[in-house]
């Protein structure tokens, strides 16, 4: 059976549209030096793609009962702004090309992200995208965190997109699990975390940045061309 065309793209944010997640980490590994907890940022290999509510659920059983989760918020947002103001937040390779291509031949675009929907918005209206995008929905707007397919089912609801007609962006296991589980078919562009085998079996493709995913769409688009013309050019 034939895959249905793609109509829509939905964008995980950290790690994916930015270079975020080594940022984060570092700022993870300085409130841990306030805490007293050593290679605090080790511990993002194990949560990325959490929201911040699944995210206190690990650290109170990895790290210890009485994890001073509100203590750490305030310093890693703390941290995580200095560094991006003093140095600034790349953005991932192809990631404004593959958005106005999309954007110009007329596919739903949102955002499907576990972090907050306040330091979300920022980053990405600071970079000039958010404006691009027809629906978004953030970590503290569901129930349930990724992996569970909420988000992306969600996300598609929001623009009004088929499932099965679109396709999920990510760089993490949870976020694939998720976009598996709410029947989109999902891309994955790995950053910090490569995935393991039981992953590849939820990635439809894999690829090394998002100016692959733009060629896949020039590919669909002059496919739809020539069957519109008989397959003449």
């Amino acid at each position: 059976m034939a895959q249905k065309k793609i109509t829509a793209l939905i964008f995980d944010m950290d790690g994916l549209i930015f270079d975020s997640e080594r940022v984060v980490q570092r700022s993870w590994n300085r409130a841990g030096e306030v805490l007293g907890i050593p290679e605090m940022g080790e511990h993002i290999y194990h949560t990325i793609g959490f929201n911040v509510v699944r995210r206190e659920q690990y650290f109170r059983t990895a790290i210890r009962e009485d994890f001073p989760m509100d203590r750490f918020n305030e310093l890693t947002r703390a941290f995580f702004k200095e560094i991006v103001a003093s140095e600034g937040l790349a953005m991932k390779p192809g990631v404004k090309e593959l958005i106005a291509y999309a954007k110009e031949n007329g596919y739903k675009l949102a955002v499907a992200s576990s972090s907050r929907r306040e330091h979300a918005v920022n980053l990405l209206t600071e970079a000039g995208v958010y404006s691009y995008f027809d629906g978004s929905v953030f970590g503290d707007m569901v129930k349930n965190a990724k992996p569970d397919p909420e988000i992306y089912r969600t996300a598609c609801e929001v623009i009004q997109a088929v499932p099965e007609e679109t396709v999920a962006l990510e760089d993490a296991p949870a976020g694939v699990k998720s976009a598996s589980g709410a029947g989109l078919r999902a891309i994955m562009i790995p950053d910090l975390v490569q995935p393991d085998e039981e992953t590849m079996k939820d990635v439809w493709k894999k690829y090394n940045t998002l100016l692959d995913v733009l060629e896949l769409l020039k590919e669909q688009e002059a496919d739809n061309k020539r069957n519109m013309s008989g397959g003449k050019e």
